[in-house]
């Protein structure tokens, strides 16, 4: 792999950046500061490459447009940590792995092929008739954050509060009750 001029106080100044807003954002880095590190030299190679961070583990195409479902953090991260305890390329990993509670492992891949990200694509420029929604809202009960998504965080990006103290906002059904 080329360094694309890529030194290591600009890689030491991301590898900061991205930890300090993980921790703030209730989310950790690889506790492997080497590997971190790496994968942060691949995101800058990737922003000189293609003018964004492009995930690393993956296979960028050059077209933002075609590849913003894996600029990092990608669509994918929060539910590979919820499910494996590491995103994609470990780049962000669960509480308990970066405790050693847990162990990261090898992750399968969940971004669909090509053709299906087009298909999708396509259908979400389509007016939403039906009123439907995709994930479920989920509400911290301490400060009233909301996000929409599969599972609550593991911790609140905003008052830092505990995955148990989030409850279901809005279910994903609630607008189309068949």
């Amino acid at each position: 792999m080329s360094n694309i001029g890529i030194g290591d106080a600009e890689v030491d100044s991301l590898y900061e950046k991205l930890r300090k807003e993980a921790t703030e954002g209730g989310y950790n880095l690889n506790p492997d500061t080497d590997f971190a590190k790496q994968l942060v030299k691949s995101l800058l190679i990737n922003q000189k490459r293609y003018g964004y961070w492009a995930c690393p583990c993956r296979l960028a195409s050059g077209l933002k447009e075609e590849d913003i479902d894996v600029i990092c953090p990608c669509d994918y991260r929060d539910p590979d940590l919820d499910d494996y305890g590491t995103c994609f390329c470990a780049l962000y990993v669960s509480m308990d792995v970066a405790k050693g509670v847990k162990q990261a492992e090898s992750i399968p891949e969940r971004r669909p092929p090509r053709s299906e990200r087009t298909k999708k694509k396509e259908e979400s420029q389509r007016p939403n008739i039906a009123g439907t929604i995709s994930y479920p809202v989920w509400r911290c009960k301490v400060c009233g954050y909301l996000c929409a998504r599969n599972n609550p965080p593991e911790i609140c990006p905003v008052c830092k509060a505990k995955k148990d103290r989030f409850e279901i906002f809005i279910p994903v059904n609630i607008f189309n009750p068949c």
